[in-house]
C-alpha cells in the first residue's frame, strides 16, 4: 500500500501563506544550496560557472571595480561572448561611480556581450539616482544561480601584504527550480533598461528539475515594494527561540527596532552583529546612536574586528534564514532592487546558526556599562580602516540630523552624549535662518532651478504618456 501524501498541519499551512504573501514570493521545493563566506570561495565558484557557461550569464552587481578581480571577471566573461554564449552584465551607475568605466568593458562589447547601466542621472529624471540596483546576482545556463552580499573588488579580498584582513561576507550557490526565479528577477531589472531578454532565456524547454531538498523564497524587491520588509517583521513576530542578524549598515526604523525589542521581552534570543569600523563611516556613527535601546531591552550587540562585516544575514529558530542583498535600513528596504533568498531548512539554517557562533568569537560585545566598546588588543595590527577627514565629516552630520530629528518629533528619549550634537544642529539652523532672512535669494535660486527642472520632467513625461495611451 503506498504511503499517504505529507500533508503539512494547519498551522504550517498559515505561515507558509503569511510568509509568501508578505514576501511577495512563493515557496519553491526541491533546491541545492552551497554557503559561502568570504569572497575568495565565491568568486572561485563564479568564475568556474563562468567558464563553464554554454548558453547564457546573467550577472548583476552593485560594483564592479576596475582592479586584478574585476580584469579577471570581464576576461572570463568576454571569451564566453567570444565562444557565441549569450552575456548580459548589470551594473549600477552610483556604485561603479569611481570604481570603474566602460574601459573595464571594452573587450567584452567587442565580443558581442552587453552591458546595461542602472539609473545614471538623467534630465528626465531630477531624483531617479536616489534608486539603486544593489542586487548582487549571477546565473549560468539555469543550472546554477548566487546571490548574497558580495561585490566584484578587490576589497573583500583584503590586502595580505599590508596585513588587511578579507572581509567577511556571505553568499548562497543556488540549484533546482528557485533558479528559475532568479531569471525572471534578472530579467524584470533588465527590462527596464532597454530591450527585454528572449523567450529562448526566459523560458526553459522543459522545468528545472528537483537539485536537493532544499524549500526556499527568492525575494527580488523592486523600489517601493518592501517585500522583504514585510517579511522581516513577520520573521521577527514570530520568532519563538532565537532571531540572530548579521548587517552591514543596520540604521534602525522606529517598527522593525519595536518589532526585535518585543521580541527580546518575550524571551527570544536576540543578537546583532554589526561592523567594528565600517567602510561607510558615517553609516557606522548612526548605527551607534541606536544601540542603547536595544541594549535596554536585553538584544544583545557585537561588533565585527576584522576590517569589515558586510554580511546580510538572519537566522531564526534553527529553521529559518536569510541570505543576500538588503541591509536593515530603509533604502534597502524601500529604496533599491535587491534580491535575498529566505530559506525554510533545518540544516542550512543550523549550519547559518554555527557560522554565526564561530563569527561572535572575532567580535566584541557592546555593554552599556562601558562608555565605549571594548576592543580585543591587536585592532589596529587588523587593518580596521580609520575614516577619513570626509568620513568624519559625514558622520558629524548625521549625528546631528539624528539628534535633532529625535529633539524636535520626540520620537525618543536622548541620551546624554546627545548634548553636543543638538547644541551644534541648534547653531546650525541658527545661522541658516539668519542667512534665509537677510539673503533670501542665496535659498531661492537653488530651489527656483530646481523646480523648472522638476516641472519639465514631469512635463516631458506627461507627453510621453499621453502619446503612449
Amino acid at each position: 500500500m503506498p504511503d499517504a501524501p505529507f500533508r503539512p498541519s494547519p498551522q504550517r499551512q498559515l505561515a507558509e501563506q503569511a510568509l509568501s504573501r508578505a514576501a511577495g514570493a512563493p515557496l519553491v521545493a526541491g533546491n541545492a544550496l552551497d554557503l559561502h563566506v568570504d569572497a575568495a570561495s565565491a568568486y572561485a565558484a563564479w568564475l568556474a560557472a563562468i567558464r563553464s557557461a554554454t548558453d547564457h550569464i546573467l550577472f548583476a552587481n552593485y560594483i564592479f571595480r576596475d582592479d586584478d578581480v574585476g580584469r579577471e571577471f570581464a576576461a572570463a566573461l568576454a571569451e564566453r561572448a567570444r565562444a557565441g554564449v549569450r552575456v548580459c552584465v548589470t551594473r549600477d551607475w552610483l556604485g561603479c561611480l569611481g570604481q570603474s568605466g566602460l574601459r573595464l568593458w571594452r573587450e567584452l562589447l567587442a565580443a558581442g556581450g552587453e552591458l546595461r547601466t542602472y539609473n545614471a542621472p538623467r534630465l528626465l529624471s531630477p531624483f531617479g539616482w536616489l534608486s539603486r540596483d544593489h542586487r548582487k546576482l549571477l546565473v549560468i545556463d539555469r543550472t546554477v544561480g548566487f546571490v548574497g552580499g558580495i561585490c566584484v573588488s578587490g576589497a573583500w579580498l583584503g590586502d595580505p601584504a599590508r596585513g588587511v584582513p578579507a572581509w567577511r561576507d556571505s553568499a548562497v550557490a543556488i540549484r533546482g527550480p528557485a533558479v528559475d526565479e532568479l531569471v525572471q528577477a534578472f530579467a524584470a531589472v533588465w527590462a527596464q533598461m532597454g530591450p527585454a531578454l528572449p523567450d529562448t532565456v526566459l523560458q526553459a524547454a522543459t522545468p528545472i528539475a528537483d537539485a536537493g531538498t532544499v524549500d526556499l523564497r527568492v525575494v527580488a524587491a523592486l523600489p517601493n515594494t518592501a517585500g522583504l520588509y514585510r517579511l522581516d517583521q513577520l520573521v521577527a513576530g514570530i520568532a519563538r527561540r532565537n532571531l540572530w542578524l548579521a548587517d552591514a549598515y543596520f540604521v534602525g526604523v522606529a517598527p522593525y527596532v519595536q518589532a526585535l525589542i518585543a521580541a527580546a521581552h518575550d524571551g527570544v534570543d536576540v543578537r546583532l552583529l554589526v561592523p567594528g569600523s565600517s567602510d561607510i563611516p558615517a553609516v557606522g556613527s548612526v548605527s551607534r546612536l541606536g544601540y542603547r535601546p536595544l541594549l535596554e531591552a536585553g538584544i544583545r550587540v557585537f561588533e565585527w574586528n576584522g576590517s569589515m562585516m558586510h554580511a546580510k544575514t538572519a537566522v531564526a529558530d534553527s529553521r529559518w534564514a536569510r541570505v543576500g542583498s538588503t541591509n536593515l535600513n530603509l533604502a534597502s528596504w524601500i529604496g533599491n532592487c535587491e534580491i535575498d533568498v529566505a530559506v525554510e531548512d533545518a540544516s542550512f539554517a543550523q549550519r547559518m546558526e554555527a557560522q554565526y557562533e564561530d563569527d561572535l568569537g572575532h567580535a566584541t560585545e557592546v555593554v552599556l556599562r562601558s562608555p565605549r566598546p571594548r576592543r580585543h588588543e591587536g585592532d589596529a595590527e587588523h587593518g580596521r580602516p580609520q575614516g577619513g577627514s570626509s568620513g568624519r565629516a559625514a558622520a558629524s552630520a548625521l549625528r546631528i540630523a539624528n539628534s535633532v530629528g529625535a529633539a524636535i518629533t520626540n520620537r525618543r528619549l536622548l541620551g546624554a552624549a546627545e548634548a553636543a550634537p543638538l547644541l551644534l544642529g541648534t547653531l546650525v539652523i541658527l545661522l541658516l535662518s539668519v542667512v534665509a532672512l537677510l539673503w533670501p535669494h542665496l535659498f531661492a535660486w537653488p530651489l527656483g532651478v530646481l523646480g523648472l527642472w522638476t516641472t519639465l520632467a514631469l512635463a516631458v513625461r506627461l507627453v510621453q504618456l499621453r502619446r503612449r495611451h
